[in-house]
């Protein structure tokens, strides 16, 4: 510490407490477009300054929402999908399966811009003109896994939905042609939800305990031999 001529202390260090806060004006801006387009269609947002956009949006306002962002010029589709954010009842494929099972956290966290149920699907647009992109995420009933279809917005979402469908069991209500991209029709169940019991990683936990032939010429065969 050390004191002013008029008496007043002050830090000779910057503290915790100093550190400047960053606001990304450019990016706030999109969320405030959106906020604007969508009213309170839009749950909750994050901005990490300098990196990128989340903005959650309700379930009812999925199709909206894509809407909104083609009339704000987010006119490139990059990507949809689904995240299944419960912890795996499997626990790790790196755990070792000679060791007794290790205690687990099993609470939910949704990541950027929070959510209420397991499953959401995440889509991402970019602007062309300002290269932004901004991610759009909406809640999935755990109970009824449905939401709107994105392909009369953007057509490119066609066989992301299908892959969504697929593995992930999420119906896009308006889709028109919700068929099996990689697995057999007559599958049963869906791959990337984290309840489905993969029985390759059962049998032998990632990365396995691989089955090591011996090398011809090696010592168990030359003492065979001998």
């Amino acid at each position: 510490m050390a004191r002013a001529p008029n008496g007043e202390v002050f830090p000779l260090s910057a503290t915790e407490t100093d550190t400047p806060v960053v606001v990304d004006e450019v990016r706030n801006a999109v969320v405030t477009r959106f906020s604007s387009a969508l009213g309170d269609a839009v749950v909750d947002s994050f901005v990490k300054p300098g990196d990128d956009v989340w903005i959650r949006v309700r379930t009812d306002s999925w199709r909206r929402a894509g809407e909104a962002a083609r009339e704000l010029g987010f006119a490139y589709f990059d990507f949809l999908s689904a995240i299944d954010w419960m912890p795996s009842p499997f626990g790790r494929g790196e755990d070792d399966p000679t060791e007794p099972a290790p205690e687990r956290d099993t609470t939910i966290r949704q990541g950027y811009a929070g959510g209420d149920t397991r499953m959401q699907v995440l889509a991402r647009v970019v602007d062309l003109t300002t290269s932004l992109g901004v991610n759009l995420k909406v809640d999935v009933a755990d109970d009824a896994p449905v939401i709107d279809s994105w392909v009369s917005v953007y057509a490119g979402a066609n066989w992301h939905e299908r892959e969504a469908w697929e593995m992930f069991g999420i119906r896009f209500a308006g889709h028109p042609d919700p068929r099996n991209m990689y697995l057999p029709t007559d599958f049963e169940g869906h791959p990337l939800r984290k309840d489905f019991p993969l029985l390759a990683r059962i049998v032998k936990p990632w990365p396995g305990i691989v089955d090591v032939e011996p090398m011809p010429g090696g010592g168990s065969d030359d003492e065979a031999g001998e």
